[in-house]
């Protein structure tokens, strides 16, 4: 009978993120949580004879959020380029989930073409030990670098 090992699930923690910005390769030290989504876009299609409403893939959209700890500038710079200039920057990011404790390896997931949709100005909170911001963004494809190994429980 095969089952899943403990072992192998992915600790959270054992992961690493990088941005190219501008050409600049940052590693992502200050995140807490990041998450990307692909979205299907549908059409809905009615045909004769069915009563029922069919649905066909249109399209796909990426987004996603990212909670940091609120000790970089580094995007607040960006958004302050767009909001002086109206120069808006695009970016990858690098997703490497590598739990050494678990048997499935590595994976690395690229996020193309990633924009942020918003950027905390400034922030104060008398109730935080570790201030922190969300950001959402969008990306615009994505690729994978590496796959988890399959494993027989």
């Amino acid at each position: 009978m095969t089952y899943l090992q403990a072992r192998d699930t992915i600790n959270g923690q054992e992961g690493r993120a990088y941005a190219t910005i501008n050409g600049e390769n940052v590693e992502m030290f200050y995140i807490k949580t990041l998450e990307a989504t692909i979205e299907k876009t549908k059409a809905e299609i009615k045909t004769l004879g069915r009563r029922g409403t069919q649905h066909k893939a249109t399209g796909w959209s990426g987004s996603g959020t990212m909670t940091i700890y609120y000790m970089t500038s580094r995007f607040r710079h960006l958004m302050l380029d767009y909001v002086k200039s109206g120069i808006d920057t695009y970016f990858t990011i690098t997703v490497i989930n590598e739990d050494p404790n678990s048997g499935v390896g590595m994976q690395t997931i690229t996020l193309m073409n990633v924009n942020l949709n918003k950027v905390i100005a400034a922030k104060l909170d008398t109730d935080s030990e570790a201030l922190e911001e969300e950001m959402e963004f969008t990306f615009e494809g994505y690729e994978i670098g590496s796959d988890f190994r399959q494993i027989n429980g």
